[in-house]
């Protein structure tokens, strides 16, 4: 099937629940897709209701449409029903597993600064899951780096493990980066352009530049404000988004344009 090319670097407004649009795009055609799907009636959308969809239909359409080496960030948490977490999270990221994507890293978006808590039989709420999905070995890997504390430092590193693989070494001069750690610690602050669940543009950014190079396609089959879409063009990758409500459409056009 052919790409259709009038789909790039547009937002189509889908019906809900059919994935029209996801559907008419060709096997094995999407380089990166960062979403993150309204779960567990946590959020009240356009329509005063909370937003159920089919996850394991979307599921095997973001398996298909997904390139050999290509990657899915799924973002995502778990409400608390009944004193108990759903796990909805775990459940989504095992089905991924089953129908064929590696679960290539789980990395936590760790809130800096999160909405205070109410109930007071358990901590403050401050992260989502990342699940980094890749479609056999990825393709792109540009992993941040971030500078290291005693750059240029000799350090004595020794382990009494006789297990351990390491060896002792006490010339070892530390390197001015390290690769950054799994969990990233982002402050929330700004306007939600009028979207209930808007997550930070260093999110998106941060995921687009690791798993994906210039000009490759970047999907968010749920953009709404159109942060995904945003950061993709800023970053010189094409982008198709999809919505369910002309209102975060016309939103997400604004953003993209400049215009907020």
């Amino acid at each position: 099937m052919k790409f259709p090319e009038d789909f790039i670097n547009k937002i189509h407004l889908e019906t809900p629940g059919k994935f029209e649009y996801l559907k008419l795009l060709p096997n094995n055609c999407i380089d990166l897709t960062v979403t993150s799907p309204p779960y567990d009636n946590l959020r009240i959308y356009k329509s005063k209701k909370f937003l159920k969809f089919n996850f394991k239909e979307l599921a095997n359409e973001l398996y298909r449409v997904t390139k050999d080496g290509g990657v899915v960030v799924w973002i995502v948490g778990d409400a608390t029903i009944k004193g108990s977490k759903t796990g909805t999270s775990f459940k989504q990221a095992l089905y991924f597993k089953e129908i064929g994507f590696n679960l290539h890293d789980t990395m936590i978006f760790y809130k800096i600064n999160p909405m205070p808590h109410i109930k007071k039989t358990c901590y403050t709420p401050s992260f989502e899951y990342m699940f980094i999905l890749s479609k056999g070995k990825p393709n792109t890997t540009n992993l941040i780096k971030e500078n290291c504390k005693y750059a240029g430092k000799v350090l004595k590193t020794y382990t009494t493990n006789p297990e351990s693989i390491r060896k002792p070494n006490y010339n070892k001069i530390t390197k001015p980066t390290k690769i950054k750690h799994n969990v990233w610690g982002i402050k929330l602050f700004g306007t939600n352009y009028g979207h209930p669940a808007i997550f930070p543009e260093q999110l998106a950014n941060d995921h687009i530049i690791t798993w994906s190079n210039k000009n490759d396609i970047v999907l968010d089959p749920m953009c709404g404000s159109g942060t995904t879409l945003k950061m993709a063009k800023k970053n010189n990758r094409n982008f198709i988004g999809m919505e369910i409500y002309q209102e975060y459409i016309d939103i997400a056009a604004k953003r993209l344009n400049g215009e907020i």
